[in-house]
């Protein structure tokens, strides 16, 4: 599996990475909505992407639209990984096309259960 990990916290990034990585998983990171934009117009070759909500430049919502507007990305698994915790805001990202929802603060233990749910390690 290949995940996009997209927050604009470096050590968000790292954590999820290494979670990601101790089951298998390859990862490339960004740190923000732009940067992942650039990232997948080169290679959209992901299983998956792990996008924060609040960033510069694009915010996670912004990003999951492009994505799902794509029909090159569509086919991507989008989990939220967020702060944001309030019920509208889970709305918001589910009808903006993720696939699931992960709040911060996480354990790995939280983090795979999303994984297996989504079908992405066993």
């Amino acid at each position: 599996m290949r995940f996009l990990i997209v927050d604009d916290s470096k050590t968000m990034r790292s954590i999820l990475s290494s979670f990601a990585t101790k089951h298998g998983c390859e990862t490339v990171e960004a740190e923000d909505g732009i940067a992942a934009c650039e990232v997948l117009e080169k290679d959209g070759n992901f299983d998956a992407i792990l996008i924060d909500w609040d960033m510069p430049r694009m915010t996670g919502i912004e990003l999951l639209k492009i994505m799902r507007a794509n029909p090159s990305l569509n086919h991507i698994k989008a989990m939220m990984v967020t702060a944001q915790s309030n019920y509208d805001c889970v709305t918001e990202a589910i009808m903006a096309g993720a696939d699931d929802y992960l709040m911060k603060p996480l354990n790995e233990d939280m983090f795979v259960d999303k994984l297996r749910l989504l079908g992405l390690v066993a």
